[in-house]
């Protein structure tokens, strides 16, 4: 490949701080780096608690158990996202009711919010497509009015932010992912942003592995024990090392984004204006963490001959999502094709284009240039 799709970087302080990690002598987790993390992100955004996690996975799945979930519990989720989203809350026995998303910005379409909402309903997962934003504020809403908890997948919105306010910082317990593909990443790795303060300990416990060992460590008991249901959450110091690293360089981080992605609208806008494909939406009030660049084709033909013909030239674009309601899973909740006809539409026709925190202005215009003579 001449651009690939994706390129983890190196940002900063990394192996710096990777050695100054082994010198101190604790690879596990929760030690100095993971502490730094911690305080970092809580203070970006506003959090009560910031708790990092081995991936946005297991984020999600800590936050399921942190509400409680039983079974036949239902969340409202959108059906255009990865399955993780949808699996931490199956995994506690939750039904997963799948609603469709926005045509424009193709995150949860909040107009079909009440509609969804049954007796059974719990809590409501937004997801942030692409980093641009949910509409919080009406979700959030909706939510209050009907008791349900709203937990943020916000997987790919580190540095977004609606109405002023960052993504990540709605919910009573929110996700983000540091995976090799995001903005800022350390492999594989996560965290779950408490803005409640009554759920931190029962957080700190779960995560633990159903002990008090975080207050063990404090000196605020005298041994620690199983005092709750837990699994092992916790990512190593070399992880958290590496990602201290890459969170002090947000700010660039987004500001090179942000000019990868522009490029890509202008260069892109005269396509747009004659038919041949949509471009990503950003509301005004809302800021994008710019996490990925997506294009819509006419047509499912039109999408896979375009794509093949940027692999054949050296570039790696791909698409995703495979709308969850069409799954197998899916369907053994019982959705059928045609339901959520916006995802079906969008998941045919889109495509992602190559963006990454190093990617150079040569290999940007090679892929403009190359998709330019496909459309």
């Amino acid at each position: 490949m001449k651009v690939p799709f994706n390129k983890p970087s190196v940002l900063g302080r990394e192996f710096r701080y990777i050695r100054d990690a082994v010198r101190r002598g604790q690879l596990s987790g929760d030690g100095y780096y993971t502490g730094k993390c911690s305080r970092l992100l809580e203070r970006r955004l506003g959090a009560h608690r910031v708790l990092l996690t081995p991936s946005c996975t297991h984020a999600l799945e800590l936050a399921a158990l942190l509400l409680d979930l039983k079974s036949g519990d239902e969340v409202i989720l959108p059906t255009f996202t990865f399955p993780s989203t949808a699996n931490a809350f199956v995994l506690r026995g939750a039904v997963p009711r799948l609603i469709d998303i926005r045509p424009d910005t193709l995150n949860m379409d909040e107009r079909l919010l009440e509609e969804a909402i049954t007796a059974r309903s719990r809590a409501v997962c937004p997801v942030h497509y692409a980093g641009v934003p949910c509409r919080m504020d009406r979700i959030g809403r909706v939510a209050r009015r009907r008791g349900l908890s709203v937990v943020e997948d916000a997987a790919q919105a580190l540095g977004a932010s609606v109405d002023g306010r960052p993504a990540a910082a709605w919910g009573c317990l929110n996700a983000l992912s540091f995976h090799e593909t995001k903005n800022c990443a350390c492999g594989e790795g996560g965290a779950l942003v408490i803005t409640e303060p009554r759920l931190a300990q029962r957080a700190e416990i779960i995560r633990q592995k159903g002990t008090n060992r975080a207050q063990f460590l404090r000196g605020q008991v005298d041994k620690y024990s199983w005092v709750d249901v837990g699994s092992s959450y916790v990512p190593s110091e070399l992880q958290a090392a590496y990602l201290l690293a890459q969170l002090e360089k947000l700010p660039a981080v987004l500001s090179v984004r942000r000019r990868l992605f522009e490029n890509y609208q202008q260069a892109l806008a005269r396509h747009q204006d004659r038919g041949r494909l949509q471009l990503p939406a950003i509301p005004a009030d809302s800021r994008s963490s710019y996490h990925l660049f997506h294009i819509l084709l006419e047509n499912e033909r039109d999408r896979d001959r375009v794509m093949a013909g940027l692999q054949k030239r050296g570039v790696l674009a791909i698409f995703h999502y495979f709308p969850l309601h069409l799954s197998k899973m899916g369907r053994r909740f019982g959705y059928r094709p045609g339901q959520l006809p916006v995802a079906e539409s969008v998941s045919k026709r889109l495509l992602r284009l190559p963006m990454y925190n190093t990617m150079t202005e040569p290999e940007q215009d090679y892929v403009i240039r190359t998709l330019q003579a496909l459309l």
